[in-house]
């Protein structure tokens, strides 16, 4: 066993929560309330940290997002960093961020002492209309929570094999995900996101929407996964709050593909 693996085995269990609703639909004020609401809880059940939705500020399907988007050192945030510091629980929050005229679709993770951990610009844009809204982001983006090595990606990202490969190349433990997954793509909550943290040997935190929002219809459906694609909390389709311990790798059961991969030379045929 390598050191790293000693060290942890050594750590007590993460336990991380994530809460699914439905959109405030651009009202600011009640989504800041249901944040600390929902923060009050996973702090009250020992979580180190909550992940909400994709883009739950403003909500993901407002037709007024440029109106809405926030700067990282908005008021607004600085409001949910000391809610994150007063419930002793870090927050992973999916928002419209406008950076100058440009804007982002970010998750921005703030620590139980209030301070920035880490943000995350959306790599993979989904489709004609976020593509038209948010330029894509262009790195990883890792930290370090209560010892254990976590890492950020939001919705259509954690689809793509080579991105979690990455980073589980760099020894991250667990992806929080804030995502705004809709109908029909219900093989992503019941197939993909499992497949994935068990092809890679890491946890997924994946938290969705429920609900109707405009002329999206979301799946409910987040779950919590351990690093052998095992679920250890699903929500159904309403609004609910998940919160489980991240159990730790059984080396005999991790995925070897990353090593055990043979690349084939493209047929000159």
């Amino acid at each position: 066993m390598s050191k790293s693996t000693d060290a942890q085995t050594s750590l007590a269990p993460l336990r991380l929560a994530l809460w699914q609703g439905p959109s405030p639909r651009g009202d600011i004020a009640l989504a800041c309330h249901q944040i600390g609401l929902a923060l009050r809880a996973a702090g009250a059940m020992g979580a180190a940290a909550l992940v909400l939705p994709e883009v739950f500020l403003p909500g993901y399907n407002q037709p007024d997002i440029p109106a809405h988007a926030l700067q990282r050192d908005d008021r607004v945030m600085a409001t949910l960093a000391r809610a994150a510091a007063a419930a002793g629980t870090a927050l992973i929050l999916g928002y419209a961020e406008r950076n100058g005229d440009t804007l982002y679709n970010s998750a921005i993770a703030l620590g139980s002492d209030g301070s920035t951990l880490g943000h995350y610009r959306k790599v993979q844009l989904y489709g004609a209309r976020e593509k038209g809204l948010y330029r894509a982001g262009d790195r990883y983006e890792t930290f370090d929570l209560c010892g254990h090595k976590l890492a950020l990606l939001i919705c259509y990202d954690i689809e793509f094999a080579p991105h979690v490969a990455a980073l589980a190349a760099q020894g991250v433990q667990a992806v929080l995900v804030p995502t705004a997954n809709m109908m029909p793509f219900t093989h992503v909550v019941r197939a993909t996101v499992p497949a994935m943290a068990a092809n890679h040997g890491l946890a997924i935190v994946y938290a969705n929407y429920c609900g109707q929002d405009g002329d999206l219809t979301y799946v409910g459906g987040s779950l919590i996964v351990g690093p052998h694609g095992e679920i250890l909390a699903q929500a159904g389709e309403g609004p609910a709050l998940l919160v489980a311990d991240l159990p730790q790798p059984d080396p005999a059961r991790l995925s070897t593909q990353g090593q055990d991969f043979r690349r084939i030379a493209p047929s000159t045929l």
